[in-house]
């Protein structure tokens, strides 16, 4: 067995603690140990640098010039381009996210999603459970989704969409507030589906009400959605003392202010998730692309429909790390962010540790921050 020594975990409250790692014949990982304070033990040094599992993004549109909402049986090539893709961009796992959009095209989506799910393998990034950012909108907080596609909650409307395709959805984003919504929630907590507050008008009481009800998650936190305001502190506020209530944060510096996230990351440490909100445009130059029937112009990582309205990014879900590692001065929650944390959305409790155990190692992460630089990642490779 090779041993790997002075490595850092992204755990909670553990920055300084050291560990070492300890790798079988067959590359899995068999054995991770704290050091004793103050001790590099014995192994091939790593000087501090951090190991995690890879990324999981639990809100992406797309890439690669391939929107998901707009998937048809014959990109399923094309889709598996995108999937090699996010593996090499260090994301294990995505829940390709359907914005608004009608329903035929959804199912659609939805039945080349599942058939690809079919076809995965070792070293490609592996889908998950769809997540259907829409249709149950408020209208008011839509943001770029299309008004004519809307819909008022109701049963019937959410079968429409995912009658058959129950087991292929893992997250539905709504509006808590609508009349019909709390019916849809209870069918959605029935079928397995994790429920988040966006798009929505919700103050503060509506917020802790939707919590209640089993809401757990806020959509792209602080955007479309009220603010966090002394005297009207929101969704985001009303999540301070509910530690089941995570926050998806978009870290790109532009749908969030860095000083807000720095607030919510302090404030929140064990329940900011970070997320990439990246659409159809990512992996590929800046310019205008076709966005449903409209464009979007992608421009320093940001996309925005002409007339302004801010629509997504570019940027993938490691890039946020790093931004966040940044700004904070925190690498291990930043990693923690969007490489643990967005599996216990999903309902996965366990640790770094209890995740890294029999992990192959090339499928874990190593993050180093030189002395006069950015944090930075790799995968690591076989010994």
């Amino acid at each position: 067995m090779d041993w790997h020594t002075n490595l850092r975990l992204p755990l909670p409250g553990s920055d300084d603690r050291r560990w070492r790692l300890g790798v079988n014949d067959d590359g899995t990982i068999v054995a991770l140990e704290p050091l004793p304070m103050g001790s590099c033990g014995a192994g091939i040094d790593w000087g501090g640098d951090w190991l995690s599992p890879a990324g999981v993004d639990l809100q992406i549109n797309g890439g690669l010039g391939l929107p998901f909402p707009d998937l048809e049986p014959a990109q399923l090539p094309q889709l598996l381009a995108l999937l090699d893709h996010l593996w090499a961009d260090g994301v294990e796992a995505i829940c390709p996210t359907l914005v608004t959009c009608a329903v035929e095209p959804l199912r659609q989506a939805l039945a080349v999603l599942d058939e690809a799910r079919h076809l995965h393998r070792p070293g490609r990034c592996r889908l998950l459970g769809a997540h259907l950012e829409g249709p149950f909108l408020a209208p008011e907080r839509r943001g770029a989704h299309p008004i004519e596609h809307l819909a008022a909650p109701t049963a019937a409307a959410l079968d429409a969409r995912i009658g058959g395709f129950e087991d292929g959805i893992a997250l539905v984003t709504l509006a808590p507030e609508l009349p019909g919504a709390e019916a849809v929630i209870q069918a959605l907590h029935a079928r397995g589906v994790v429920v988040s507050l966006g798009h929505s008008t919700a103050d503060e009481t509506a917020a802790r009400g939707a919590y209640d009800r089993g809401v757990t998650m806020l959509t792209h936190a602080f955007n479309a959605m009220p603010g966090l305001h002394h005297r009207a502190p929101g969704p985001v506020g009303a999540a301070l003392d509910r530690p089941e209530v995570s926050l998806g944060l978009i870290a790109d510096g532009v749908h969030v202010a860095p000083t807000m996230a720095v607030l919510l990351q302090r404030l929140m440490p064990q329940q900011v998730v970070l997320v990439s909100d990246a659409l159809a445009p990512y992996g590929l130059p800046p310019g205008e692309y076709p966005w449903d029937r409209r464009t979007i112009r992608v421009e320093n990582g940001s996309c925005r429909l002409p007339d302004g309205t801010l629509a997504g990014t570019t940027l993938g879900l490691l890039d946020g790390v790093v931004r966040l590692a940044d700004w904070t001065g925190d690498d291990g929650a930043a990693i923690r962010a969007a490489t643990v944390l967005p599996r216990r959305v999903l309902g996965d409790p366990r640790s770094s540790v209890e995740l890294l155990i029999g992990l192959p190692l090339v499928e874990t992460l190593r993050w180093h921050r030189p002395a006069d630089g950015p944090l930075g990642w790799c995968r690591m490779v076989a010994p």
